[in-house]
């Protein structure tokens, strides 16, 4: 098998195609003890490019001793298609919402990890509090910041560990409850993402506030949405309502990228002794039933609580550590199936208006 041959086979871990399928080898050249690679893939990968190099390198030695690599990857990042009759959100290629069917199993804290994590990775990423009554993406980013909006003018997004943000929280003083009825949230949550100056997004990622009400209605009727991932526990009741989660995107025809388990064990900081005190499986048998991906288990671990409430997402704040490696390892297999979607080619031709 020639070295060409061995590459184009190579089967792409997150979008389980063959590399000759992706035509993601730009350049292959081979001179006496040296190999040198380009590959170019659809989703961001700056974290894995040493591993990737690494195996490799692995590969190559195996089949042609005595050779060094020498890896370049590089990645572009597409606009893919959303649900019909929903117009696109100026400045932003790809729309991820994040879910649950109940409060409390740690949405808030999985959204804004997944979009650092792929921040991480090279994307430029947006996150997007829809929660108007309990908006917590202000707080989890450490921003105090308050904004002053104009009538008919753009709102530029808040600025914090890379990302750009924005969220009910930053117009409003945060000990003021949002008294307000379910089209006046909608219209709100229209206006945070369509009045927003996105700067040339990869993703945004959208928070949304638990159930399957109005907020969630208006996301899929009115904003374009490339799928949803669900976030549960193990626990009975969660999935119960995961369940009604699931079931209303399924409904109006968004796609459901997979399901994230949180607080999947617990291990005792004194003894490592683990307990899996929500359950077990849960989220499994629910990813089964629905023919959905479990796309990772993320601990109870005190330390994510800690950094949420620090305003540091443990990504960026422990990039090494364990968790922050579940966390970006979810983010690949969420930009690996958004680039397997059908590409929105609209997205790259102004409109035509023909005028008599």
């Amino acid at each position: 098998m020639s070295l060409e041959t061995l590459l184009q086979n190579y089967l792409d871990p997150y979008l389980k195609k063959t590399w000759g399928e992706l035509q993601a080898v730009k350049h292959l050249e081979i001179a006496p003890g040296k190999i040198t690679l380009h590959i170019k893939l659809p989703y961001p990968l700056a974290h894995l490019k040493a591993a990737m190099a690494a195996l490799l390198q692995e590969m190559i030695t195996a089949k042609f001793p005595g050779y060094q690599l020498e890896l370049t990857a590089t990645w572009q990042i597409d606009s893919h298609l959303f649900q019909p009759g929903v117009q696109n959100i100026p400045g932003v290629k790809n729309v991820i919402a994040v879910a649950s069917g109940k409060g409390g199993v740690g949405k808030s804290t999985t959204a804004v990890n997944i979009a650092a994590s792929l921040k991480a990775e090279g994307a430029r990423v947006g996150i997007l509090d829809a929660d108007i009554y309990g908006p917590n993406q202000p707080h989890m980013l450490g921003v105090s910041t308050r904004l002053v909006t104009q009538n008919g003018q753009p709102i530029s997004p808040v600025l914090a560990h890379g990302l750009q943000s924005m969220s009910i929280g930053y117009l409003i003083d945060p000990e003021t409850p949002m008294i307000w009825r379910g089209p006046m949230v909608s219209s709100a949550l229209q206006q945070l993402a369509r009045d927003t100056a996105w700067d040339d997004l990869d993703y945004l990622i959208i928070d949304l506030p638990p159930g399957t009400g109005d907020i969630q209605l208006t996301l899929a009727q009115k904003i374009p949405l490339n799928g949803v991932l669900i976030v549960t526990t193990p626990q009975d009741i969660a999935l119960l309502d995961a369940r009604k989660g699931l079931e209303m995107f399924r409904k109006v025809n968004v796609s459901l990228l997979g399901i994230v388990e949180n607080m999947s064990i617990h291990v005792c900081g004194q003894c490592g002794h683990e307990e899996s005190i929500f359950g077990n499986e849960g989220a499994s048998r629910l990813a089964k039933d629905y023919a959905v991906e479990l796309l990772g288990n993320l601990p109870l671990a005190k330390q994510i609580r800690e950094q949420a409430d620090c305003g540091q997402p443990v990504v960026n704040a422990a990039p090494e550590s364990d968790i922050a490696k579940i966390y970006r390892e979810i983010a690949r297999k969420l930009a690996g199936k958004i680039a397997l979607q059908p590409k929105n080619y609209g997205a790259k031709f102004p409109k035509i208006v023909v005028e008599g």
